[in-house]
């Protein structure tokens, strides 16, 4: 379109040197003007240029701004925006990251991929360089739900941050459910081996995993376990997917409220998984509740330290889950030595990219 408009110039009939007399007879010599053939042609060709080419390069950027908005946006991006974003045939997948954990999340970002589910991935950031470099890299998957935590305290287990990091869940889930969404909430120290979809059977209400290591036989019962020691089952809190329906938000209320019955102090160094444990007991028999198999979804205190159950399941392991550790060299370390830290070698295949 350019190399056009520079073969056909505007000829300025003030530059010539060599003005033709209006009053001129020759016939050898033409006069050149707005009014000519050409310049007419080349008008025409810069009113096509400016009324089409530049109105649909605008249309394109609003278009793309009702998708993906810009970084300038993303204060003002809110959850219900963001979920409606992402979500495909009505399920949204969801993590809350902090800045420390951004290299499990890209880790656990690249098994989603290879199992074609990332599309419907949000990230919900707990603080504001969490939330900048998600949308920097991956536009429109990262939202934050104020206030921004402080990302160097709430990736400690056992401390208040963490606490109140992970006390935030349930209130995430619930508002996701009101939307009228499914949701799969997972902890991103995980790795998917596997689409677990296939195993969310039927239609019950709230989908988790057992946290406990005793070894289940394969056709095990799906049904809430009984409780243990404490009074509770040990329902893992980390890998959990949802229905829209009224037991899944009576399931969410209720943890919250547990939550708030039971608060971090210095002396019980309260996390959200015992709470929602008692939820899941005290509504055991209102709600419909479906325990997940234990091949497909295995805690990390079987996965990593029963070999021989691993042998004896190989090929059923669908997600892994890198808890029974503390600290993030010894996660990584860990994900190493079992051929699950996937950054180092892989990290192209994630939406993120190397970060």
């Amino acid at each position: 379109m350019s190399s056009f408009l520079y073969q056909r110039p505007i000829h300025n009939p003030l530059s010539d040197p060599y003005p033709i007399s209006p009053r001129s007879s020759s016939n050898s010599q033409k006069s050149y003007s707005i009014f000519s053939p050409t310049a007419l042609l080349v008008l025409l060709s810069l009113m096509v240029v400016m009324g089409v080419f530049f109105p649909w390069v605008g249309m394109r950027e609003s278009l793309f701004s009702v998708t993906k908005p810009s970084i300038s946006k993303w204060r003002d991006y809110t959850l219900a925006q963001a979920v409606s974003f992402v979500a495909q045939n009505g399920t949204v997948i969801v993590c809350a990251v902090s800045q420390p954990y951004l290299p499990f999340l890209n880790n656990w970002l690249i098994s989603i991929t290879r199992q074609k589910h990332q599309d419907k991935v949000l990230v919900i950031a707990e603080d504001y360089a969490t939330l900048y470099k998600v949308n920097e890299r991956w536009p429109g998957h990262a939202v934050l739900v104020p206030p921004a935590l402080d990302s160097q305290t709430a990736h400690k287990f056992g401390s208040q941050g963490f606490f109140n990091f992970t006390s935030r869940r349930p209130r995430h889930l619930l508002h996701i459910l009101e939307l009228g969404y499914n949701v799969m909430y997972n902890d991103v120290d995980m790795v998917w081996l596997a689409d677990p979809f296939p195993y969310l059977e039927g239609k019950h209400d709230v989908y988790f995993t057992d946290d406990m290591t005793a070894v289940k036989p394969l056709n095990h019962s799906h049904d809430l376990p009984p409780p243990g020691k404490k009074g509770r089952t040990y329902i893992c809190s980390c890998m959990i997917f949802l229905r829209p329906t009224s037991g899944a938000k009576l399931v969410m209320k209720k943890w919250i409220e547990e939550m708030k019955d039971q608060p971090w102090s210095r002396a019980k160094k309260a996390n959200d998984q015992p709470a929602f444990n008692w939820a899941l007991d005290k509504l055991a028999n209102k709600v419909d509740l479906y325990l997940l198999p234990q091949a497909a979804f295995p805690t990390g205190g079987l996965y990593f330290k029963n070999k021989t159950w691993v042998q004896e399941t190989k090929g059923m392991h669908v997600i892994i889950h890198n808890n029974y550790i503390l600290g993030f060299e010894k996660k990584i370390k860990r994900f190493h030595d079992y051929g699950l830290w996937l950054v180092d070698d892989h990290a192209l295949e994630s939406p993120l990219g190397r970060i």
